[in-house]
């Protein structure tokens, strides 16, 4: 079976939140780039037919995708988090360049990259002004965005710093989506999993956790574990009436009492990021946690994506057709 979706090289991958938000956009994978192992294999588990490169960008030559449509992806935010040591540029792990080098050789019509809120600060300008010269230079025009996961349906604030760049004089039909609806509460995201073993309290619960999350922390193999984040956003979980201590393997029981305090489940972490239940994930508790905890809300990818295959429009470049699982 094959499909007209418009092409994408996507790089670091991750398990897949802009992959699948992309996807549902309207755009298929040529490439998903990713060097984690059991992030990569998350990847293949949803979507065989897509070809996964599992190692690193550097290994990328942008020429073998020369008229993609649209270059992608979530560059580590390390170089830019609060909660690191914003070295920028000069963090080993800085992935834009590699990012500039890959639109130099494939030329896509259109380029998304995303990152966290710290890359908006101001001691990061003259670094966002450098990308978008380089960009400029290769016949760009682009803008960066900071929006909010919690306008896109996700129950949970979530800020991503977003570069949009469109060739040419289509971008000027580029326009950022706009808030798609009421942000939807924690309580009543998670209460069919909250429930699903029988818990009497669930409906309490639910009730209790009324608002939206705070912002899910991955970690990383060096730092965090499985667990909701650093003490500041415990204390929010806990005034939503989760233990954010630890991540369980199931749901509350009937056997618990009415004033559990339970703790989330992947699955729930899972649906807090935007991830309908058919999206999967392989590797143990923490890894799955981690995957899940460092991804692109879906829902923000797509509207991102949409509005970006509206301003590149029919005319886009279709290089073959791809594949898609039936």
């Amino acid at each position: 079976m094959t499909t007209s979706q418009l092409s994408t090289l996507e790089i670091c991958a991750g398990a897949g939140g802009q992959s699948y938000g992309l996807e549902q956009a309207g755009f298929g994978h040529e490439l998903a780039v990713e060097i984690d192992r059991d992030a990569a294999a998350t990847l293949r588990l949803n979507r065989p037919a897509w070809n996964v490169h599992e190692g690193d960008v550097r290994e990328i030559d942008g020429r073998d995708y020369r008229g993609i449509d649209l270059l992608a992806g979530g560059v580590p935010c390390p170089p830019f988090s609060v909660a690191g040591k914003q070295l920028g540029s000069d963090d080993e792990r800085d992935l834009f360049p590699e990012a500039i080098r890959l639109v130099r050789e494939a030329r896509p019509a259109a380029v998304l990259l995303e990152n966290v809120k710290g890359l908006a600060s101001a001691r990061f300008q003259p670094y966002r002004d450098s990308i978008r010269s380089e960009l400029e230079k290769l016949g760009y025009q682009t803008d960066w965005q900071l929006l909010l996961s919690s306008e896109f349906g996700v129950p949970q604030l979530r800020p991503r710093f977003i570069l949009v760049a469109v060739k040419g004089a289509k971008f000027k039909k580029f326009e950022w989506p706009g808030a798609v609806g009421t942000p939807r509460m924690v309580g009543e995201t998670l209460l069919p999993l909250m429930s699903a073993n029988g818990w009497v309290g669930a409906t309490a619960w639910a009730k209790r956790a009324n608002s939206i999350a705070p912002t899910i922390v991955g970690g990383s193999k060096k730092h965090g574990g499985a667990d909701l984040g650093p003490t500041r956003a415990k204390a929010a979980w806990l005034a939503l009436g989760v233990d954010g201590k630890g991540v369980a393997d199931e749901a509350p029981s009937a056997e618990h009492p009415i004033r559990h305090l339970p703790r989330l489940t992947n699955e729930m972490v899972a649906r807090v990021q935007g991830f309908d239940d058919s999206w999967k994930f392989s590797g143990r508790k923490t890894s799955v946690y981690r995957q899940i905890g460092n991804a692109f809300p879906p829902p923000v990818a797509e509207g991102v994506g949409a509005a970006i295959k509206r301003a590149i429009g029919a005319e886009a470049t279709k290089r073959r057709p791809l594949a898609v699982v039936a």
